[in-house]
């Protein structure tokens, strides 16, 4: 058993799109459009294969959880795969206007973090 992909909602559908091709790799699927329902979604695939995200869009969906305590799932982990890796995406998000809340630094259960606010609330 393995996690296939995890979906996520968003309000620019283009724009989180292009932010995850940008600065992780990833490779769209073909725009899903359900013309009944109004949703639109991508398949993001990560360079090394694995567990997939899901990008989707409604149009009732307009407005971000921005709360970073509230129930449910909080944040999406990237495995960049060394310190150094981390420390350059870091420095590279930061340097394009990306808020770092935290990090880099060692969690207590051992990762190597940091937590940064994505285009539409928070990501990490």
């Amino acid at each position: 058993m393995r996690v296939d992909h995890i979906a996520l909602y968003c309000i620019d559908l283009e724009g989180m799109k292009s932010f995850f091709m940008e600065y992780f790799g990833c490779t769209p699927n073909e725009l899903y459009h359900n013309s009944r329902t109004g949703l639109k979604t991508y398949i993001l695939s990560f360079p090394d294969g694995g567990a997939k995200l899901e990008i989707m869009a409604r149009p009732e969906v307009i407005k971000p959880v921005t709360d970073i305590f509230h129930g449910g799932f909080i944040h999406l982990s990237i495995a960049l795969g060394s310190k150094e890796a981390v420390e350059e995406k870091t420095e590279e998000l930061k340097s394009d206007g990306y808020e770092c809340i935290s990090g880099p630094r060692t969690t207590g259960d051992g990762y190597y973090e940091s937590c940064i606010i994505g285009p539409e609330g928070i990501l990490s």
